[in-house]
């Protein structure tokens, strides 16, 4: 068997290739490991009959608004891929029962902000403005291949507008990290709102960068929402797979690849735990970089890359939990009826100490929490008349050192879960009006049950490797890496672990089926 072009795997970047490569009229062979297709893109009824859970990735906003959401939704929509949306995008409910929530109003927001605090509507303006305003350069560094022409010549473009002093003094506040860009604003609650959203991130308050990332998501929140897919992610995924077959490619599940065939420095196609052996131009592998060359590659001769695996880090676990209620959640604060996400936070400091202590090893004593209510945006999501929640923790340890409460003796997640889905739920219930009475079924998957699902989320890592500033950028995953090519030719390395990392946006496969003619 022979095709144009082998995708190993069939996350977002995956499937985005695919559908791109398809559509200029190249024969694609979309290969995943596991029974489902999708990689963190499943839909799932794991609490009870009817209730329709996303298990892993649920919102939709990076998709839409980026370049392969506008070239492929279109043609998506007509294989039923739709979204669904609310005007109040997110929230933060803090402990002590106050709540902020955000509009996809700008001005309505500069108002309640100015409420809390004299300037901080107009520092909010300023902030996502600032953004809006820089948004062609800014995006373009975000999701474009760097190590090109275009991006040279839209630096050089900069440095024409700005001076070479003006660009270097941009990239230098770009760095900064969000604690202080927070500290700026004098509500508490604006606060709040804000910083949890650099974790989404991988980062933290502290983190190199978090202040520009934890800016866009601002800007990104406001102007687009915090859109689902109706039905569910599983349901976006159904729609890639009618789009690639409508163009003679396929997605096939249960074929695991073991190797990655290589004749004098070239891809030649790809083998099968199987035995078997498919023939192709190229190879686009959307895997974790310790899958790609400690097992795929695992026989050539790649010093350099191999060595560089070794010092790849990975950063803080993920843990999912959902329910099924029995009735529309009712809240103790006034205004989270439509939210799409509330955070459960008490601001930065908060923020700071789970995710310090998650990186420690420690499970979280106050854990950062985000609450999603996809049944609110989207009732085909479960039976009329009750809901579901997914709560996304970004705060787990990947491995258990010990507890930063010094309750939970457990050190494997086997035995952890459950008593860390207690102390989420705990904190939840005191939110939610009777919640004991409405729910039906809980559903936790740990970073152990996440990484056993799928292979490239390394110890429950949803991000594809820690996104500390010395593993994004141009030097995602590794220092030396160049738009996802090395010296094995006709192989491009895509998915979270590569440029422009993690998310829905589907980049990195955005510019591997550009670089191919797509």
């Amino acid at each position: 068997m022979a095709v144009d072009h082998i995708i190993i795997g069939s996350g977002i970047n995956a499937l985005v290739a695919a559908a791109m490569l398809g559509l200029k009229g190249q024969r694609v062979l979309v290969l995943e490991r596991e029974a489902v297709a999708g990689g963190c893109l499943r839909t799932d009824e794991v609490t009870l009959p009817g209730f329709r859970h996303d298990v892993m990735a649920a919102t939709w906003v990076l998709f839409m608004t980026s370049p392969a959401g506008g070239l492929l939704g279109p043609h998506l929509a007509r294989h039923g891929f739709d979204y669904c949306h609310t005007p109040h995008p997110t929230a933060v409910l803090r402990p002590d029962g106050q709540a902020l929530v955000l509009t996809t109003d700008r001005g309505a927001n500069i108002k309640a902000f100015n409420a809390l605090a004299a300037e901080d509507g107009a520092r909010h303006g300023r902030d996502v403005g600032a953004i809006e305003a820089d948004a062609p350069f800014l995006f373009s560094l975000l999701g474009g291949a760097l190590w090109s022409w275009p991006t040279a010549k839209l630096l050089f473009g900069q440095v024409r507008k700005r001076g070479l002093r003006g660009l270097a003094a941009w990239m230098g506040s770009a760095l900064a990290p969000a604690r202080g860009w927070l500290e700026g604003y004098s509500s508490p609650l604006v606060q709040a709102l804000w910083a949890p959203w650099v974790l989404h991130c991988g980062l933290t308050p502290e983190s190199t960068y978090s202040a520009q990332m934890g800016k866009v998501v601002a800007f990104a929140l406001e102007a687009a929402g915090a859109p689902i897919v109706k039905g569910g992610s599983g349901a976006a995924v159904a729609a890639f797979r009618g789009l690639i077959a409508e163009n003679g490619g396929e997605i096939r599940c249960g074929a695991d690849v073991s190797r990655i065939s290589v004749h004098n420095g070239r891809v030649t196609g790809v083998v099968l735990a199987s035995g078997e052996t498919i023939s192709c131009r190229s190879v686009l592998a959307s895997v974790a970089p310790s899958q790609l060359y400690d097992r795929l590659l695992g026989g050539e001769n790649l010093p350099e890359d191999k060595a560089a695996v070794a010092g790849f880090r990975h950063g803080r676990g993920n843990f999912q939990l959902h329910y099924a209620l029995d009735a529309v959640p009712e809240w103790t604060a006034a205004g989270l009826e439509q939210v799409a996400l509330i955070h459960l936070a008490d601001g930065i400091d908060s923020v700071s100490k789970s995710a310090n202590e998650a990186e420690r090893g420690l499970l979280p004593e106050v854990p950062t929490i985000c609450v999603g209510q996809p049944s609110r945006l989207d009732p085909s999501r479960c039976p009329d008349g009750k809901a579901v929640l997914w709560l996304q923790i970004p705060d787990a340890p990947r491995v258990i050192k010990g507890d930063a409460a010094g309750t939970i003796a457990a050190r494997d997640w086997d035995s952890a879960r459950e008593a860390f889905a207690d102390r989420i739920e705990a904190i939840l219930s005191r939110h939610i009006k009777d919640f004991d009475k409405i729910k039906l079924a809980r559903r936790a998957y740990s970073p152990a049950d996440l990484a056993a699902m799928n292979i490239n989320l390394v110890g429950g890592d949803p991000y594809g490797g820690a996104c500390s500033i010395d593993q994004f950028f141009i030097w995602r995953p590794f220092a030396h890496s160049t738009n996802g090519v090395g010296p094995v030719r006709g192989l491009i390395h895509i998915g979270a672990s590569t440029h422009p990392g993690p998310g829905l946006g589907g980049g990195s496969g955005f510019n591997a089926a550009k670089r191919l003619g797509g």
